[in-house]
């Protein structure tokens, strides 16, 4: 059997459903998919640029709690309301990848949870950071 360890912290929202915020296994993070809830206040930001940065701050928060951070992240998944939006998130989701990017994959879907504009999900190298 694989030693799994469920990732919870309170950095980021909490899981609306029977998931986790994330699981380490195997060395790898696994951040389930982050919707652009302030974790603060639970509130959505409007617009995608507002939700992309808020999307991403919540995937860095899961991957620290598993001790890892942007730069261990092996892919994402970007899921976009609208593709007409790319551009934006595009130019956001840079930023967060300085260096060398992971793969990525930019999904349009038709409907997102709460009716938000981007989620993003990743796997990460885990424990790199100690945390």
């Amino acid at each position: 059997m694989t030693n799994k360890t469920t990732i919870a912290t309170p950095d980021a929202p909490p899981a609306a459903g029977p998931y986790a915020q994330g699981t380490v296994a195997l060395g790898f993070a696994f951040c389930s998919g982050q919707l652009p809830i302030d974790p603060k206040t639970g509130e959505v930001p409007e617009g995608v640029e507002a939700q992309t940065h808020q999307s991403l701050s919540n995937v860095a928060a899961v991957l620290a709690a598993a001790g890892a951070g942007m730069e261990d992240v092996l892919k994402t998944t970007v899921f976009l309301k609208n593709m007409s939006d790319f551009p934006v998130m595009n130019a956001i989701y840079a930023s967060y990848f300085p260096g060398e990017p992971p793969a990525r994959s930019t999904i349009e879907v038709a409907r997102l949870p709460k009716d938000v504009l981007v989620e993003v999900e990743a796997i990460a190298i885990a424990g790199k950071k100690g945390g």
